[in-house]
């Protein structure tokens, strides 16, 4: 079965520096794209960035261009998200997504981990 465990999370400071990762297994990793998502305290599940299958392309959320990469080592099918120059808005637990067969848009999921709580706070 499909298997999304995302790690990395925790404390930073504005300004600040994390780097999550994804660990995926019970499917062809290498053959789709993913995503990264976030749901901060009382708000929506909000995509953050995208990959392609080949890491190819990359995509970004407006909020977060610039100050987060995206990329996946299709070898260790593990997806990372590192993030710099976090803010205070950036508080959100982080999931982990694999983009359906067939979706036009890059938020189009079908399964998601758990998440991993990222808390950015001085």
């Amino acid at each position: 079965q499909v298997q999304l465990v995302e790690s990395g999370g925790g404390l930073a400071q504005p300004g600040g520096s994390l780097r999550l990762s994804c660990a995926a297994s019970g499917f062809t990793f290498s053959s789709y794209a993913m995503s990264w998502a976030r749901q901060a305290p009382g708000k929506g599940l909000e995509w953050v960035s995208g990959i392609y299958s080949d890491g190819s392309d990359t995509y970004y959320a407006d909020s977060v261009k610039g100050r987060f990469t995206i990329s996946r080592d299709n070898a260790k099918n593990t997806l990372y998200l590192q993030m710099n120059s976090l803010k205070p808005e950036d508080t959100a637990l982080y999931y982990c997504a694999k983009v359906r067969v067939g979706a036009r848009w890059l938020y189009e999921y079908d399964y998601w981990g758990q998440g991993t709580q990222v808390t950015v706070s001085s």
